[in-house]
């Protein structure tokens, strides 16, 4: 009975999480591994946290190419100002020319258009570091839904271990009541001593104490995947994938490290963040050049100040107009702009540097877990066949009355805690499988 309480405490160990949630349920929910990979990937605050913020992304490449377009703003206002003593000349006719009449309401509109011609390269290279980041951005939420398939893989296999081991341990539960209340009767009929029946009734009690761990564990493990899968707190959930060991691990290292190069999203993040940097490098660099725009405008004013004589009537004015600027002393802002730009670039160099020396470890690391998984596998379905076998011998010698019951109950635990390690050994080698395949970013 000991074997059988260390084999379903490390079982239960492995995949525990550290927080627990109520366990009162309101619904049973079936679910296969797929189901719950799509149910967490679609429910996740954080992809949509991610998701807005590639929009927002998005959104800034839109406005750095707005930048580079026609502005068109119209105008209207209205000014109210002192009386002024109106002033005049006098011509023919004993008549008077107002020259600066006495208007104090003063209303304005206008439609005025500016449009940068050359701005040295600025605007077009902050454009396309936006669309780098936006790029980025996406690859970012690609690789946050990888992470969170591994999670929920994890999560589900999990709970399938620990519904396993409760189903182990209820079992050898049930059975151990079975012999002590069988240890009952022959020590009432005085076949037995009562030492022996204190003991039957000792491990009963430790297994008891396994059991309501047992339940707490799979308890956990249902409430993380739950909060996984976006699932209602207190729902019941029910495993329905089948626990198959995955397929051999064999293949050549450096053949997945360049696999995985081309396909981990945060690597292709990265390398989009370089190329937003060499852009912002750009855009800074040019802010030592000239900038050339026109503007033009019509206004439609009461009074015009553009036109003289100055009169309380309505009339319209246009102009247009090319500027140059150029910047010839900034203060060391051009300079300063680029240096943070090389300074950018190179730290996402050294962690592209960093990402593919750690890569080919990883892989390493991934595909050896899984060797010995599938190892362990082989070598847990033979313990089940070793332990069936075992069962049925004893159950012959119990039969001819040259075995106890005691031995019995051991051969029996013996099958369960067999047939758990086998769950177990095959559930890790799914859960290497899906790091593995995380490290290959698929």
């Amino acid at each position: 009975m000991k074997r059988i309480a260390a084999a379903v405490v490390l079982a239960l160990a492995g995949f525990a999480p550290v927080w627990a949630q109520s366990p009162d349920r309101t619904a049973t929910i079936s679910l296969t591994l797929e189901d719950a990979i799509r149910r967490g990937t679609g429910s996740s605050h954080r992809v949509d946290e991610l998701t807005a913020r590639g929009a927002a992304a998005d959104a800034v490449a839109e406005q750095r190419r707005a930048i580079q377009l026609p502005q068109v703003s119209a105008e209207a206002g209205y000014t109210r100002t002192n009386h002024v003593d109106e002033f005049g000349v006098p011509i023919a006719g004993n008549e008077i020319k107002s020259i600066y009449p006495d208007v104090p309401d003063n209303y304005r509109t206008g439609l005025h258009a500016q449009w940068p011609l050359y701005t040295g390269g600025r605007a077009q290279a902050l454009e396309r570091a936006a669309l780098s980041e936006a790029s980025a951005m996406s690859r970012d939420l690609a690789a946050l839904r990888t992470d969170l398939k591994l999670q929920i893989t994890r999560a589900y296999w999990g709970l399938v271990t620990a519904t396993e081991s409760l189903r182990v341990v209820e079992d050898t539960l049930t059975r151990m009541r079975a012999h002590l209340q069988d240890m009952r009767n022959r020590l009432a009929a005085g076949l037995v001593p009562p030492n022996e029946v204190l003991t039957v009734e000792a491990q009963e009690s430790q297994q008891r104490i396994l059991h309501i761990r047992a339940q707490v564990t799979r308890d956990v493990t249902e409430a993380e995947l739950a909060r996984l899968i976006g699932a209602t707190p207190g729902s019941r959930i029910r495993p329905v994938s089948s626990l198959v060991p995955p397929t051999s691990a064999a293949a050549v290292l450096e053949t997945l490290v360049e696999r995985a190069r081309g396909q981990r999203s945060d690597r292709a993040a990265i390398l989009e963040r370089l190329v937003a940097a060499d852009e912002r490098k750009t855009a800074a660099a040019a802010g030592g050049r000239p900038t050339v725009a026109v503007t033009g405008g019509v206004d439609y004013s009461r009074p015009n100040a553009r036109i003289f004589p100055r009169a309380a009537e309505w009339k319209p004015s246009w102009d247009a107009s090319i500027n140059v600027s150029w910047s010839l002393i900034d203060g060391g802002r051009t300079r300063a702009e680029v240096a943070e730009a090389v300074a950018s670039r190179r730290a996402l160099t050294a962690r592209l540097d960093e990402f593919d020396s750690v890569l080919a470890v990883e892989l390493r690391s991934r595909m050896s877990e899984l060797q010995a998984s599938i190892a362990s596998i082989a070598a847990s379905e033979d313990s089940v066949r070793a332990a069936t076998e075992a069962r049925r011998v004893v159950g012959e010698r119990f039969e001819a009355g040259v075995a106890t019951s005691t031995e019995v109950l051991d051969a029996e635990g013996d099958v369960l805690v067999a047939e758990l390690s086998r769950t177990q050994a095959i559930a890790n080698a799914r859960i290497a499988e899906a790091h593995l395949i995380r490290a290959l970013g698929e």
